[in-house]
């Protein structure tokens, strides 16, 4: 089975799961969804406003600067561990399914990441404007490289099952970091 197929299964697998948590029929289920895309981009948005709460809000709670980039970062290693993602990171998920699949399924999925990129640059530029980071530091760059990371980490954990992943993850963030920080004199 190829994987949109299984990410298709798993979320119908899903579906069904909560349709007997609920006590509704699966049509019943379906119904309150005008059509697979609107019950993708329900999830999609759902998904997001879980992301934010579980990984980007606590950050928020850090110190300003390097701290904040940092919690950003466990947070997300966090997310891939939690066990409401029993298939992964829905939106690495989504993204093998939807990257040629024009809509509003996708479209709703690349705002979301081009949101969370912002939120990795943003938390960059902080740091630089703390002094933790130096200033002539690319922080989209900085973003897309720490995305990179994450992206990385995810298929040595789920598809190469590579015991050594968040290792792997941390010592490439931790060189990141140490790449973008002010150098001491």
């Amino acid at each position: 089975m190829r994987k949109g197929e299984l990410t298709h299964q798993t979320i119908l697998e899903t579906a069904v799961r909560l349709a007997e948590e609920l006590g509704l029929s699966k049509s019943g289920l379906f119904a309150h969804f005008k059509s697979k895309t609107e019950l993708q981009v329900q999830v999609l948005e759902a998904a997001t406003v879980v992301f934010t709460e579980r990984v980007i809000r606590p950050a928020l709670g850090r110190a300003r600067g390097e701290p904040r980039v940092r919690a950003l970062f466990d947070g997300w290693l966090t997310w891939d561990r939690d066990k409401l993602l029993e298939g992964g990171c829905i939106f690495v998920a989504a993204a093998a399914e939807l990257d040629d699949a024009p809509g509003p399924a996708r479209d709703t999925l690349v705002q979301g990441q081009r949101d969370w990129l912002d939120c990795l640059a943003q938390a960059a530029r902080i740091a630089v404007a703390e002094g933790h980071f130096r200033d002539a530091l690319d922080v989209e760059q900085f973003a897309h490289d720490q995305y990179a990371v994450m992206l990385g980490f995810h298929h040595a954990k789920r598809l190469m099952r590579d015991p050594q992943a968040e290792a792997r993850a941390r010592r490439a963030f931790d060189a990141l970091v140490t790449a973008a920080r002010t150098p001491t004199s």
